[in-house]
């Protein structure tokens, strides 16, 4: 098979290629990228093939109205604007407005959010989290909508969290925290003396339940750690210790119904990596040195013990790191954390994800260039989390007497 035969052939004949051995390392990774291309095209039909049906089904419903009847032109106007909503929510909202659906008024609007009938709950964080009028004002009134009078703060964040899916975006998450801090404690003056104690508590009880149902975790938290983590964070005093106890319990017993999305899909993810190809890697517990399979992308370092491999051996996320030249080994660089331990995961044994316990991944190229073109990589995809400066400022600030 020649090189423009797996660059031009179709989908079909790549897909009847089984023996690969005589292709170059330039062919095989062609032909890795038309395969991940056919999967992105295959999902992306299913996705609007089931949209489709969706449709359908709504309009099937009107087929056999009335002419002139105007309640069911509303209810059809109703449908397409709420479906125009879960593909685009500012259109949907349009939508919505303009058939006179809709009020054009932020109370309106969040009303609307907050039943979500036939909305989709990502797009509701999507739509939440804007940074841009009129959305952060309909944020405000839809978690003023909230009775959170006397309400634990456990089942204030069920209530809350039930009503949408957090958006990925740290910014967005913590303007949406921000207001449900900020209304959630004056409700409950008499308990938490500053917006930022709310704030932090609610973060801290988010990370517990990552902790105590999360698999991947296991050194599981104890109520005893937990009620130290947040010492000090009410103005410079403590919090009861029997409400951060219930709160434990409460997480323990029964975790957050987090709205459910599509499961993350590998091949779409390694689609259009910023780099890939076989390094040298250090092991963990046994410090020997094996060949690996690196793929960067998306802020995170993906490795794998085989190129064709579907699944990751590792996942490390660029999260707060550093890179550095080794200096006790040739054409070696570094990643390393500020802190203890790099939050990352691995496969175990037994095919499950774990939580990585690296203080350091140190990777070897096979040369110079190689290891700098890497490094210079790794350095342009390594993020600054805000959260990470954000939850140190508000903890600091929580715990400060006014």
């Amino acid at each position: 098979m020649t090189r423009s035969t797996v660059s031009e052939g179709t989908v079909e004949e790549v897909d009847r290629v089984e023996n690969t051995s005589s292709l170059t390392d330039t062919q095989k990774a062609q032909l890795i990228e038309v395969r991940r291309k056919k999967a992105l095209v295959k999902r992306e039909l299913n996705v609007l093939d089931q949209e489709l049906a969706r449709i359908n089904q709504e309009l099937a419903k009107f087929d056999s109205r009335p002419t002139g009847g105007s309640i069911n032109e509303k209810t059809l106007d109703d449908a397409q604007g709420r479906q125009k909503f879960n593909v685009d929510p500012k259109k949907g909202i349009e939508s919505l407005v303009s058939s006179g659906i809709l009020n054009d008024t932020p109370e309106d609007i969040a009303q609307l959010l907050y039943k979500g009938e036939k909305l989709n709950k990502t797009k509701i964080g999507e739509y939440l989290g804007e940074n841009r009028e009129p959305n952060l004002t309909v944020l405000r009134r839809f978690v003023e909508l909230f009775e959170f009078q006397k309400m634990d703060i456990v089942t204030a964040l069920r209530a809350f969290l039930g009503k949408f899916r957090l958006p990925g975006e740290a910014q967005k998450i913590d303007r949406m925290m921000e207001e449900f801090a900020t209304v959630y404690c004056s409700a409950n003056s008499s308990v938490y003396s500053k917006s930022d104690t709310c704030y932090v508590l609610a973060f801290s009880i988010i990370m517990l339940n990552t902790s105590l149902h999360n698999p991947s975790v296991k050194d599981k938290l104890t109520a005893d750690q937990f009620v130290k983590m947040n010492n000090g964070i009410n103005d410079g005093g403590d919090l009861p210790a029997q409400l951060l106890i219930d709160a434990y319990h409460s997480i323990k017993t029964t975790p957050f119904e987090i709205p459910e999305e599509d499961t993350q899909d590998f091949t779409i993810t390694f689609y259009n990596p910023d780099k890939r190809g076989y390094l040298v890697k250090e092991g963990g517990k046994r410090k020997t040195w094996k060949k690996r399979y690196f793929v960067l992308t998306d802020n995170c370092l993906y490795y794998f013990v085989r190129e064709s491999d579907t699944e990751p051996k590792g996942i490390v996320p660029l999260e707060n790191l550093m890179v550095t030249e080794c200096k006790d080994r040739k054409l070696t660089f570094e990643i390393r954390s500020e802190e203890k331990f790099i939050k990352a995961a691995k496969t175990d044994s037994g095919g499950r994800m774990v939580s990585g316990n690296h203080e350091n991944y140190r990777i070897q190229a096979s040369n110079q260039e190689e290891m700098t073109s890497w490094m210079d990589a790794i350095r342009k995809s390594i993020s600054k989390d805000p959260f990470y400066t954000t939850m140190q400022a508000r903890k600091k600030n929580a715990m400060c007497k006014q």
